[in-house]
């Protein structure tokens, strides 16, 4: 989900002699999370243990779906033969300056795919002169944000350690907003703008869950601790069909203090929701979505459809629409939005609005 920054140089790539090639890091990536996973698909019933419940916070989010092991392997090996063969194009370039450049990546590419593809974009492009070849091998290009796998949208890239420093103290001190699309599949929301308010941290298995607000701080099984996550929510569209509310009344604000007592009667829905996260936290959007009790379709980590009115899909539809921030060197306003993928022009389209 989520977008968060990055503080160690152990984040930045050096392209003048890599020794890794971009497919044995998707490789073995793809490979770790398949392990991960079915270590957590496995155990996580075990969080019940009453020693366990003695001893840590107790997630409120529910472990990981056993459908989800094969079906995560099956996505994690689809997208490391999509690694393998992807480059980036400038059409996938939505800002370029001297310090920055960011781009539109597609569903279903790791990230690190494309931070090794920037080299060959800029001495492919027919704009720069002979010398940009040999100028961008002495660069030093970090990712400023990440997106999971299967999230599409707008990624950020640095193109040296100074640039990269101040947009992570910018991403950590909250001054870069950032807005997510999700289609949704699950309860009709009786709300149109939501703030959800948790803990969020690995449970004893290493799966990331929701807890309670009030354990942030708590040390979790490993060493690491609770951490806060909120985020807000805005319903663009239910089956189709623009929200107009505008009550007061339907603003809401949840502190999680409890396991989430959303039940769907049957009658599941389609809601396209726009995210506004208010802290950076791995899956956040995805798990809040699933708290909600409208998970993300596609998501089968956390309860999300994979197949649905006959059609069965290969990765959860979230996309990270925009990133709005102060630009590190210049100091001037930037707002960078990513072209919208078919799923949300669609419903867009069918509610006859814009949005």
């Amino acid at each position: 989900m989520t977008m968060k920054p990055f503080g160690s140089p152990l984040h930045s790539t050096r392209f003048c002699t890599p020794s890794i090639s971009p497919t044995s890091i998707t490789f073995f990536r793809s490979l770790l999370m398949a392990a991960h996973q079915q270590c957590g698909s496995q155990k996580t019933h075990l969080d019940d243990d009453p020693k366990y419940l003695e001893k840590y916070p107790v997630p409120l989010s529910p472990p990981l779906p056993a459908v989800s092991k094969d079906m995560e392997l099956s996505r994690a090996m689809s997208a490391s033969s999509k690694s393998a063969l992807f480059s980036l194009c400038r059409t996938d370039v939505l800002l370029e300056d001297d310090w920055l450049i960011a781009l539109n990546k597609p569903q279903g590419v790791y990230c690190e795919t494309i931070l090794a593809s920037v080299p060959s974009l800029l001495n492919d492009s027919p704009d720069e002169s002979r010398e940009v070849g040999t100028q961008s091998k002495k660069l030093e290009f970090h990712l400023a944000n990440r997106l999971d796998r299967d999230t599409s949208g707008v990624i950020l890239i640095t193109k040296s350690h100074k640039v990269a420093a101040k947009l992570v103290k910018a991403f950590t001190d909250h001054k870069i907003r950032k807005t997510y699309i999700a289609f949704c599949v699950g309860q009709a929301p009786k709300w149109k703008k939501i703030t959800v308010k948790s803990g969020h941290g690995r449970s004893k298995f290493g799966a990331w869950r929701v807890y309670a607000a009030t354990d942030v701080g708590r040390t979790l099984p490993g060493g690491s601790s609770v951490r806060n996550m909120e985020t807000l929510f805005e319903v663009l569209a239910i089956n189709g069909q623009r929200c107009y509310q505008e009550s007061s009344e339907l603003e809401l604000g949840i502190v999680v203090k409890e396991k989430s007592v959303i039940e769907c009667d049957g009658n599941k829905v389609e809601v396209l929701v726009r995210a506004f996260p208010q802290s950076g936290r791995t899956h956040q959007i995805r798990l809040h979505c699933q708290y909600l009790g409208i998970p993300i379709r596609g998501d089968v980590k956390y309860e999300g459809v994979y197949e649905w009115n006959g059609v069965v899909y290969d990765g959860h539809q979230l996309h990270a629409e925009s990133l709005s921030f102060e630009h590190p060197v210049t100091g001037s306003p930037i707002v960078i939005q990513a072209s919208l993928p078919l799923w949300a022009t669609e419903v867009m389209a069918s509610s006859s609005e814009r949005f």
